[in-house]
């Protein structure tokens, strides 16, 4: 990467904890050239937020109200001309050259619209970031079995097409918005993130968008990230699995609209509505 080509590294926070100086300050260690740290502060209390901007010169956005992760990185991401924008979560750490790797391998893909890293969970076990599309059958199957039948036939040949495609540097269907670096031309192109997806189901789309606009999705393991997850709502998960049951609901009846399959979007509806009354429960 040119030292003179900047890179716009936006994070949605939502009263994060002390994960978002985790990201700021490994952040400095990710890239060789210039970063430009936004922070899109959903919440309501901003002392961390502050905190992140005085320590690291981020930049603060705040749209008073709590956006959503799509809508507040389409908010984030605008603002300037920078070729290369980061979407990631505040609970991200950057491992050393770990965007200067994402970077590299955008301009060796001329076509790649979006680069995710290998992601790590706080284990050093590999999460499954790069994910192919899901057949119907073996996309609704998994949607709404996945979590109150483990070892259901849909999930476990899911589970197997992932394992597949972590091991080189190649497209794939689409990539975790947990950390994203994306091409401005093809974010612009694509209109960024569908905020009709107040949180999850937001990268599917995305990824499935630029695939149908001709660019690719590329995982990229050779850049490191580690992934905290939840760590800004694991203590209060009722509000994230309603919202991820609804944004599953959304995608999916959006992909099977076909007149002739009612029957089976009301089948997706009443699976993941059951399913997320039986999580929340617990």
């Amino acid at each position: 990467m040119s030292p003179s080509t900047a890179v716009r590294v936006v994070t949605v926070a939502f009263n994060p904890g002390p994960e978002l100086e985790s990201f700021a300050r490994s952040l400095r260690g990710a890239s060789t050239a210039p970063v430009r740290l936004v922070v899109v502060d959903n919440g309501t209390d901003h002392t961390v937020v502050e905190a992140v901007s005085r320590d690291h010169g981020a930049e603060v956005l705040r749209p008073g109200r709590n956006l959503g992760y799509g809508a507040a990185a389409n908010l984030g991401s605008a603002g300037d001309d920078s070729p290369w924008v980061v979407v990631a979560n505040p609970d991200i750490v950057w491992e050393p050259g770990s965007l200067d790797a994402l970077v590299a391998a955008g301009e060796r893909h001329g076509r790649a619209g979006s680069l995710g890293p290998k992601i790590l969970n706080t284990d050093g076990t590999v999460y499954p970031s790069a994910r192919a599309v899901p057949s119907l059958r073996q996309g609704a199957g998994h949607a709404v079995f996945a979590r109150v039948w483990p070892g259901n036939p849909w999930t476990r040949q899911y589970h197997r097409r992932q394992e597949e495609v972590l091991l080189t540097e190649h497209p794939v269907g689409w990539l975790s918005g947990a950390c994203l670096l994306l091409r401005r031309t093809a974010l612009d192109a694509v209109g960024g993130f569908d905020p009709s997806y107040f949180m999850f189901f937001e990268d599917v789309d995305l990824g499935e968008r630029l695939g149908r606009s001709g660019w690719e999705n590329v995982y990229v393991p050779d850049a490191v990230v580690v992934h905290d997850q939840g760590a800004s709502w694991r203590e209060k998960p009722a509000r994230m699995i309603l919202a991820h049951h609804r944004s599953a609901e959304l995608y999916l009846h959006r992909r099977y609209a076909a007149w002739y399959l009612a029957p089976l979007r009301g089948a997706i509806s009443l699976g993941l509505r059951a399913r997320a009354a039986l999580e929340t429960r617990r």
